[in-house]
């Protein structure tokens, strides 16, 4: 059979298709027709139900005054196959009005000149939520540009400080654009009742740029801010130090803290150990392999097996044993609620300890703890830190990693936005930051 005849008799049985007006999820519409097209393609041909046409200057009731053209909408698929609305819209004019302008009827569930339902909008956004625009527009053969129009349409590229009513705590921490630690962004979040929020993505992360976006938090959003979280960079702890004073609490976090005391002690190891590598036998360095791996693996705890083989490691290297006790009693300090104050002076008699031991490795770390002491104490009050932001960390770089890199720090910030929208709601009709 030619292929032409074939073709022909689809478009023929296809006369005959039916689909429930409910199934749509669209209002205020009859279906007239729904058939198939050349290309597997699905098209339902509707008209309104609304007989009402309000003027688009005064609002009043018009005159019905012929049709519009007809619109070719694309919505949701059916069965996987592309759909296609057509609606060929009414138009009235209105004589309230001195010019009598016409107006053509518009339905709720698209807009005027649409060329996708507001509902296919809203799965566009689910289909790129934690993926990428150019996978999204292979699977539905869309333009990347239309995808990102979309994208614009819904989520702004910046945040609104309308829709947020509190601010809870304030993590700030960056990532690297190049290997190497370079090019540097800034991430401010915050947190509030389990929920994650982005709040800004700025370039570089010097004090005059994060400076200037707490200025730009209103006056009203200050008294909702819980604490500032942040690593131990000038910038950040300067920055939010000169906007807001004493009125908020200014926290370095634990975490960083831990890691700098750690690295110097893991520095300290790596040196003993060369050492011991170099100075006992192949038979006397083998037996304290289990004792390294307990080491590595940063325990908490040590059981009674784990302090047996470590005393092995400890016999050859009392430095290691002493710098390693000395962490252990930072770390202790931090599991352990106190009051600010006597925080304050654990920590001093901390630094006075390793001052007063032959443990030189800390040496760097104290003088860096002593210079942010009064921002480190500050943890002990509620014991907040911006671990969540660490934790969020890996879903930036993910993000950055599918959209090939940064170069548009707006359209990065749209993505972590919607990566950190929870699903229910991206499926309502009004999203959190639709314009």
């Amino acid at each position: 059979m030619h292929k032409k005849e074939i073709l022909f008799k689809m478009e023929k049985s296809s006369q005959n298709l039916s689909i429930p007006v409910e199934l749509l999820g669209l209002a205020n519409i009859e279906i007239i027709e729904v058939k198939m097209g050349r290309d597997d393609e699905i098209f339902i041909k509707v008209k309104s139900t609304k007989d009402e046409i309000p003027c688009r200057q005064c609002g009043k009731p018009t005159k019905v005054h012929g049709k519009g053209r007809t619109l070719k909408i694309r919505h949701l698929p059916i069965l996987g196959k592309k759909t296609f609305i057509e609606i060929t819209p009414m138009r009235g004019i209105c004589d309230q009005c001195d010019d009598r302008p016409s107006t053509t009827q518009t339905l709720s569930w698209y807009e005027h000149n649409a060329r996708h339902t507001k509902a296919y909008e809203q799965y566009i956004l689910l289909s790129i939520k934690n993926s990428t625009i150019t996978d999204a527009s292979i699977k539905e053969e869309i333009s990347e540009g239309t995808i990102q129009n979309i994208l614009n349409k819904y989520i702004d590229d910046e945040v609104d400080w309308n829709t947020i009513k509190k601010l809870g705590i304030l993590g700030i921490d960056e990532i690297s654009l190049k290997k190497g630690y370079r090019d540097f962004i800034t991430i401010i979040t915050s947190r509030i009742a389990g929920k994650n929020q982005i709040l800004a993505v700025l370039k570089g992360r010097d004090k005059v740029t994060v400076k200037a976006f707490f200025n730009s938090i209103p006056e009203k959003l200050h008294k909702t801010i819980i604490a500032i979280c942040c690593d131990m960079y000038d910038g950040y702890v300067n920055a939010a130090s000169e906007v807001f004073d004493d009125k908020v609490a200014i926290i370095v976090d634990r975490f960083h803290v831990a890691k700098l005391y750690r690295k110097a002690l893991v520095s300290l190891r790596q040196q003993e150990l060369s050492r011991l590598r170099k100075a006992l036998s192949k038979e006397e360095y083998e037996s304290l392999k289990t004792a390294i791996a307990i080491l590595v693996k940063k325990q908490e705890k040590y059981t009674k097996h784990d302090k047996k083989e470590l005393e092995k490691l400890f016999a050859y290297s009392p430095a290691l044993k002493a710098a390693y006790r000395l962490a252990r009693q930072l770390t202790s300090i931090y599991n352990t609620k106190h009051r600010k104050k006597t925080a304050d002076k654990k920590l001093t008699q901390w630094i006075e300890s390793v001052h007063n031991s032959d443990v030189r490795c800390f040496d760097g770390f104290i003088e860096t703890l002593k210079k942010y002491q009064d921002y480190v104490i500050n943890y002990f009050v509620d014991r907040n830190t911006s671990g969540f932001v660490e934790g969020l960390n890996n879903k930036f770089k993910v993000a950055k990693r599918r959209c090939y890199g940064i170069s548009n720090l707006k359209n990065f910030f749209q993505r972590i936005f919607l990566d950190l929208t929870p699903y229910y709601i991206l499926k309502r009709n009004q999203f959190v930051m639709a314009k």
